[in-house]
């Protein structure tokens, strides 16, 4: 197995009060945010972003530590799984261009709405089934994603992400490592249908075969 290694150190983090979170969301509101539809991204924010634009202080650093960390050049190709509308993919070929970007998201909207700039290499993909040939990488990401599966389904994207990367890949998913902040974790939580304990987390990865490097989001 991988690396636990906080790739995402310099992307900004949120302020918002976790506890208000979790005590004005509702399962409605899990409901429509998991449609991942206009509500989720650009609706109001109980449903979910409440707004998504883009913003270079969010991804701009994180693509440095990226290219940095795994080598990338304008030969390398890295997929993004779960890119919404594209953002980090854009920050990534301003960072290095002429890498060979693709980025795959479940929800229509994002992907009808994304960055024109990316627009030619996103598409519409569940990341159970990815689109691509074996080995079709140099690194995979997926940035708070998979977790969003249940556990069985979870799994079975993992070893797809292990079937069509050749070198590397790095995941984030939501996590805790105490009681207080499983209690967190749990309120804040709107998409995710499997948040396990850390040491979980790495049990599950074992069994599905996942190699790759890893981190948490905990609120």
């Amino acid at each position: 197995m991988g690396q636990e290694i906080n790739l995402l150190e310099k992307y900004p983090r949120s302020q918002r009060n976790t506890k208000e979170r979790g005590s004005t969301k509702t399962e409605e509101d899990r409901a429509i945010a998991r449609q991942y539809g206009k509500d989720f991204f650009d609706g109001d924010r109980k449903h979910g972003y409440g707004g998504f634009s883009y913003h270079p202080r969010f991804w701009v650093e994180v693509v440095k530590t990226l290219k940095d960390f795994y080598q990338l050049t304008p030969q390398s190709s890295v997929l993004d799984i779960g890119c919404a509308k594209g953002f980090m993919l854009h920050d990534l070929r301003q960072e290095i261009p002429n890498i060979h970007i693709k980025g795959i998201d479940i929800s229509e909207y994002a992907i009808h709405n994304c960055m024109e700039g990316v627009r030619p290499f996103l598409c519409v993909a569940d990341c159970r089934k990815l689109p691509f040939p074996d080995a079709s990488f140099d690194l995979v990401v997926s940035i708070n994603t998979v977790h969003n599966l249940e556990k069985e389904e979870l799994k079975q994207s993992l070893q797809e992400i292990m079937r069509v990367t050749r070198k590397h890949a790095f995941i984030t998913v939501d996590a805790y490592r105490n009681d207080e902040e499983k209690e967190t974790m749990f309120d804040w939580a709107l998409t995710a249908r499997t948040i396990l304990h850390t040491e979980e987390w790495k049990l599950l990865f074992k069994e599905a075969g996942y190699e790759g490097d890893y981190y948490w989001f905990i609120p």
